[in-house]
């Protein structure tokens, strides 16, 4: 069953997701970055070229003929294959296929409407049996 950990009080959720994307990545870790949005998923390709001048994670875009043998992924497609690590959501709906994957990070920040839909995911999850870790972040990280 997938692990799920909820992230929150997050000032910041891209660069908290970043960074989380990076200690994975150090650790071996396949991660697939998941959003609907076409904006987002741009912008958090282009921060994870610069949000640390130490930490180089090398990633592409779903769809990409090179996601098969990229690290980090980003985007809405899950690519086929053993890329089934973790998945990080920064959408505000679950993604509909992050049960093929060992792990589940949803990072959520600090507007009412991410709570509120970072709620909705959080019951829905809890609702079907999955057991939930939350961590609270520090709005300062």
């Amino acid at each position: 069953m997938t692990e799920i950990d909820f992230y929150s009080g997050t000032g910041d959720k891209l660069n908290i997701a970043c960074r989380l994307v990076a200690k994975a990545y150090r650790k071996g870790r396949r991660v697939m970055i998941y959003t609907s949005d076409e904006r987002l998923a741009q912008r958090f390709d282009e921060l994870l070229w610069t949000f640390a001048p130490t930490d180089f994670v090398p990633h592409c875009r779903s769809g990409n003929k090179l996601s098969e043998v990229t690290a980090v992924i980003v985007g809405n497609e899950p690519p086929d294959g053993l890329h089934n690590d973790v998945l990080i959501n920064l959408d505000m709906e679950n993604p509909p296929f992050f049960s093929r994957f060992q792990r589940l990070i949803e990072v959520t920040g600090s507007t009412p409407e991410d709570t509120q839909a970072a709620r909705k995911r959080y019951r829905f999850y809890q609702d079907r049996g999955y057991q939930i870790r939350h961590h609270r972040v520090d709005v300062h990280d």
